[in-house]
This record gives C-alpha cells, sequence and structure tokens, in this order.
C-alpha cells in the first residue's frame, strides 16, 4: 500500500511539475509577453505586398513551407540543441554565435537579436541561474531552447509552443495587413495543427547536422524588405 501511495505521489508531482513548464510556455510564447515580436514580419509584409501571397489558401501553404523547409525549421533545430546543451557555457556560446550567422538577411539578424534578448529580459520574472550565460547578442530561438530547458519544460512542448507563436504572429501579420480576417486566420491555425506536432516531433530529435533550409523566394523577400518604400513591420 506504501509503495502504490508513493507512486501516487510521484505522478503527482510529475504532473504538477508539468502543467507549470506548461504555464510558462503559455505566458513566454504568448502575444501579451513583452517582446516586442508583433512588430516582425519575417518578410511576409513584403510577399504580401508584392503579390507572392493573395490569399487564405496560398498563405497557408507558404507558412506550411516554412515549417517543413525554411527559417523555422532552422530555429526549431536550433532551439532543440540549446536544449541539450544549456548546462555547457562553450557550447551555447557556439551556438549563439551560429544561430546569429544563419539569419538570412540584415533585418532578419535584427529581429532574432532584439527578440532574443527581449526573452531573457521579461523571463528574468522566473529567476535562474542559466541568465549568467545569456549575455551579450543572443539569438531568440536559443535562448527559448536554453530557458526552457532550465525550466525543466518538455521539448516538444517548448518546440511546438514556440512553432505555433511563430505562425500565429505570421497569421497576425496577415490580418493586420487585410489578407485574411479573423475567421480565415483562426482556419489557418486550425489547419496547420497535425503538421506542428508532426514538426515538434521531428525537431526533437534533430541535430546540428540537420541544419538547413530551401526557401529562397522567402529569403529574398526578407532582404527586400529592407529597402520597400512604405511598410508597417520592422522585418
Amino acid at each position: 500500500m506504501a509503495s502504490i501511495i508513493t507512486a501516487m505521489a510521484d505522478a503527482s508531482v510529475t504532473v504538477s511539475e508539468r502543467r507549470r513548464g506548461l504555464l510558462r510556455l503559455m505566458a513566454w510564447l504568448s502575444p501579451a509577453f513583452p517582446t516586442g515580436a508583433f512588430s516582425y514580419s519575417a518578410g511576409l509584409e513584403t510577399a504580401i505586398v508584392e503579390g507572392h501571397i493573395v490569399s487564405q489558401s496560398s498563405l497557408a501553404e507558404w507558412l506550411s513551407l516554412l515549417l517543413a523547409e525554411g527559417g523555422w525549421r532552422s530555429d526549431a533545430i536550433l532551439l532543440a540543441e540549446a536544449y541539450r546543451c544549456h548546462q555547457d557555457a562553450q557550447d551555447l556560446s557556439a551556438l549563439l554565435d551560429l544561430a546569429a550567422a544563419l539569419a538570412s538577411s540584415r533585418e532578419r539578424h535584427e529581429e532574432s537579436l532584439r527578440l532574443g534578448a527581449a526573452f531573457v529580459a521579461a523571463a528574468a520574472a522566473w529567476p535562474h541561474p542559466i541568465a549568467d550565460l545569456l549575455e551579450g547578442p543572443v539569438a531568440y530561438p536559443v535562448v527559448v531552447g536554453a530557458i526552457a530547458s532550465a525550466h525543466d519544460v518538455d521539448l516538444e512542448d517548448a518546440l511546438v509552443a514556440f512553432l505555433q507563436a511563430q505562425v500565429s504572429q505570421a497569421v497576425s501579420v496577415a490580418m493586420r495587413l487585410g489578407l485574411v480576417g479573423q475567421s480565415g486566420g483562426v482556419t489557418i491555425l486550425a489547419g496547420l495543427e497535425a503538421e506542428l506536432l508532426q514538426a515538434a516531433k521531428l525537431y526533437a530529435g534533430s541535430t546540428l547536422d540537420d541544419l538547413g533550409s530551401a526557401t529562397i523566394t522567402a529569403d529574398l523577400l526578407s532582404m527586400r524588405h529592407e529597402s520597400q518604400y512604405s511598410r508597417l513591420f520592422q522585418s
């Protein structure tokens, strides 16, 4: 009987810890978290303005491609690697340098570093020694992975929350530019659920050897955004 009670208590603690991790993920990756992510489009604004994305369906296809073969794929792999090496200062520093170097344009580089710094500053509300390893220029996906691991958040949970936040932000950009309405945006999010879960599972087991992308058009549009005459977003 005592062993059963102990097992039940251990299970209760595990469930409680998992829920605490989920609470932190919802706080860290919600639109209300003060990172300023709402002001970036990662080149999506140019894609819409130039007519590469013209409808709800073409937006969904674009986001699906970014998830499978674009910058979000690389970001997720970097997040997973940071999750695994967050206690090694040397490896984490090298990963931060790599993540910054992989940015496909000047604006994407600035976006990643600004969001990373803002994320670290805001996450200080949950004090942890990991903050000492995340000083100076820090890339967004790396700090999310390192901080999530330091707080014992499940890796796949962290990945799916991070990727869903990226997709949600992109949908928000499209809504503010008038491409889709709220109903259309929610439909896109619902339609990408299975892909998000599959991607999180895949990238949780990926390593730096799997880094790479094949979305040249998206990268070029991110570069062109730098000289776009009229724009709402910083990237």
